[in-house]
């Protein structure tokens, strides 16, 4: 797979994830809502062997053992704001990658051949 290829995926599992753990957020106080994620490390490997023209899409999934509220809310701020930080660095290594594969290009374009 080609790199590009690769973290174009990346970056789409860290936005889908990021979606997740926003909404988990938001439902603190919604009676009930149990927290969803994704296996990151699982769903990127599907997305690696998946085939080139295959897009990336993780159904978010329920977490299961987290405690309960009396309400049947499970969404613990801590882990979330964990999540969130997790992702955002995971997001931001994969951009910095993303410039690095396109300036060692354009260093190649405008070297060629000297």
């Amino acid at each position: 797979m080609e790199a590009l290829d690769f973290l174009q995926r990346y970056l789409t599992l860290t936005s889908q994830r990021h979606t997740l753990v926003v909404n988990n957020m938001a439902n603190i106080d919604t009676p009930g809502y149990r927290t969803r994620d994704i296996d990151f490390r699982g769903e990127l490997h599907r997305a690696m062997y998946s085939g080139p023209a295959s897009l990336v899409s993780a159904a978010g999934q329920e977490v299961k053992g987290l405690v309960e509220r009396p309400d049947g809310n499970n969404v613990n701020l801590d882990r979330e704001g964990m999540a969130l930080a997790e992702t955002q660095m995971q997001y931001r290594a994969a951009v910095q990658l993303i410039r690095s594969e396109f300036h060692r290009l354009i260093t190649a374009i405008t070297s060629g051949g000297q």
